[in-house]
């Protein structure tokens, strides 16, 4: 199993304090000072306009072949749920120079807590399914009456990969648990604070959370148990406020080495490649 570790988007502001690895870093370099550091990353700006070719042939130049990208749907398709055929074939082919360079991962569909399991929203995945054929897509369901065994079978049966989430423990959505229903599996780990889930003002205080190590290990411990299962899997954090996610990354590489899952750490950038920064 090759395991990719990343974060939610790139373009942290945060990551600019003392001792992260934005520290005198220039916003044109982020990514390129990114992938010295990891080998994946979840793309959030797709969410609200999908880039055209110039901004991902940028993105794949910048990443020099080292970073895989999972490209979130735009709001149209899973907050609006009225994409247009323009929409499907923009969100489609804008990516072609990552796929040309390698570095595509899959879609990611992020439907909100209030897309229930009903008739109707089952209709419309599997028409977003029909539509996104051929390529891997990864669907977070976020309200617990999706949370089923009989759910990911059928994903599993239409090529779907299911998002294992890990909340907040406050109810009403899926257990934190690594379900795979392929060759690949598709891990986003969002904090648990509690405080702030439904009543944060943004992303970033919903999470603004800091994994213990103890916490680390039971994720590794989880992924462990499937690793014969998987060809790739793919890790997420979501805690980037205040440079949480960098410190918790090394201790879920750590955590996975020590049960004998095997994960790469990029190499060192050139000298003179970017602005360097710091990875705590």
């Amino acid at each position: 199993m090759r395991v990719y570790i990343g974060c939610g988007g790139y373009s942290n502001d945060d990551w600019t304090a003392p001792g992260l690895i934005y520290e005198g870093v220039k916003k044109d370099h982020f990514l390129q000072t990114y992938a010295g550091h990891f080998d994946a990353v979840e793309l959030n700006s797709s969410f609200y306009a999908i880039p055209g070719l110039k901004a991902f042939e940028g993105m794949a130049r910048k990443s020099g072949g080292r970073t895989r990208f999972a490209v979130k749907l735009n709001k149209a398709f899973t907050h609006d749920r009225a994409p247009t055929d323009a929409d499907f074939d923009r969100m489609l082919q804008s990516p072609e120079p990552l796929r040309e360079a390698g570095v595509m991962g899959p879609y990611l569909a992020q439907f909100p807590y209030s897309f229930h399991r009903t008739a109707e929203n089952r209709k419309y995945l599997q028409v977003l399914t029909e539509r996104f054929a051929g390529h891997e897509l990864a669907v977070e369901l976020r309200h617990a009456s999706w949370d089923k065994p009989e759910v990911r079978e059928g994903m599993g049966e239409y090529g779907l990969i299911w998002v294992s989430p890990d909340y907040p423990p406050l109810g009403g959505m899926p257990e934190p648990q690594v379900h795979v229903t392929g060759d690949v599996a598709y891990l986003r780990l969002h904090g648990r604070n509690k405080g702030t889930w439904w009543e944060g003002g943004s992303a970033a205080e919903r999470h603004d959370y800091l994994y213990s190590r103890a916490e680390m290990d039971e994720w590794a411990e989880k992924i462990a148990l499937v690793a014969d299962d998987l060809s790739e899997l793919y890790v997420f954090f979501q805690n980037t406020t205040k440079g949480h996610a960098l410190k918790n990354i090394p201790m879920l590489r750590e955590a996975l080495d020590a049960r004998g899952v095997p994960v790469k750490t990029p190499e060192p950038l050139a000298e003179g490649a970017a602005q360097d920064g710091r990875l705590l």
